[in-house]
């Protein structure tokens, strides 16, 4: 299946020898320079469309590999140096006819003394069954079954390499143009260790983002739908900035969030979390929200972190 998306639909070094496959003991490889990605998750959820992101920011990305041999080529990458030393491999249901512990694929990979950023493409189910029906493709483990059928079947297969995934991105309500936008703000800076902070506006009635670590709720703020003036702006205008930050406890709100996030950051760095998402909710995702979330990544960004503000809901009314 062509794995673009189909368009707005209403993410421990070892340090010890470890055995080989022959049984004799190796010293685990150093990473160095090499920043290593392994893409998967769910047909029909994005993959192809995240592997064009990786490449535009500089990684090498090999397509479709065996997950047997996620070590081989992570060892080949850490030789080769140049291009290699960013080099992103996305896996998909196809590489069952050769493995199907891709949990273990991976943390063998971090036995060896590598340092894989797995991301997870994810999506609902009644958003893939979509876009399966609007290119008349079969799921690939529906069998004579139904697509439903088929997408659990994957479910399950994944659900440890979910488990396992240092990013997870919900594509239920991103196109093409903005999972690619996100992917390479993820991944596109050389620093690729730094916690990175992603602000993200939503509409609680269009359900909550699956991938927040923290969730705000604004809906305690006047809503300007309710102001004529106002109704037809988003939060991204300054009128209605200026509205929503005005109103009584709306700095606090802010202020109190700004020093949590800060106040988090480094204890998520020690245990090896990489992205954080912090999504700030009201109604439709097109006022208090948005205005919120443009400032609280404003202020993280003051405070030396690596933040950038997004919107999910931002033009569906």
């Amino acid at each position: 299946m062509n794995e673009a998306l189909t368009g707005q639909t209403p993410v421990a070094e070892g340090s010890t020898p470890v055995e080989s496959f022959a049984g004799t003991p190796v010293e685990p490889y150093t990473e160095g320079e090499t920043s290593l990605v392994v893409v998967t998750g769910l047909s029909g959820g994005g993959r192809s469309t995240v592997a064009r992101a990786l490449e535009n920011v500089g990684y090498y990305v090999v397509d479709n590999l065996p997950q047997a041999l996620l070590l081989d080529m992570a060892e080949l990458a850490s030789k080769a140096g140049g291009a290699a030393r960013r080099t992103a491999m996305v896996l998909d249901v196809r590489s069952r006819a050769f493995s199907t512990d891709l949990a273990g694929a991976i943390r063998e990979l971090k036995e060896r003394g590598f340092s894989p950023r797995v991301v997870f493409v994810d999506a609902d189910d009644e958003v893939l069954i979509r876009r399966f029906e609007s290119v008349r493709r079969s799921h690939p483990l529906q069998g004579d079954g139904r697509l439903a059928d088929g997408i659990a079947v994957e479910r399950s297969l994944l659900e440890e390499a979910r488990d396992q995934a240092d990013v997870i991105v919900d594509t239920s309500h991103l196109n093409v143009n903005q999972l690619r936008r996100r992917i390479e703000e993820l991944f596109g800076e050389e620093d690729a260790r730094r916690l990175r902070v992603t602000v993200l506006s939503f509409g609680f009635k269009y359900g909550l983002p699956p991938d927040a670590d923290f969730v705000l709720d604004a809906r305690f703020l006047p809503n300007p739908f309710w102001v004529p003036d106002l109704r037809e702006q988003t939060g991204r205008d300054t009128p209605v900035s200026e509205y929503v930050l005005g109103q009584e406890g709306a700095e606090a709100f802010v202020s109190a969030y700004a020093d949590l996030v800060s106040a988090t950051t480094a204890g998520f760095e020690r245990e090896g979390k990489r992205y954080l998402t912090v999504a700030v909710g009201c109604t439709g995702g097109k006022h208090r929200s948005v205005a919120i979330t443009e400032e609280l990544a404003a202020r993280l960004r003051q405070s030396g972190l690596a933040a950038n503000a997004q919107h999910r809901d931002l033009g569906r009314e």
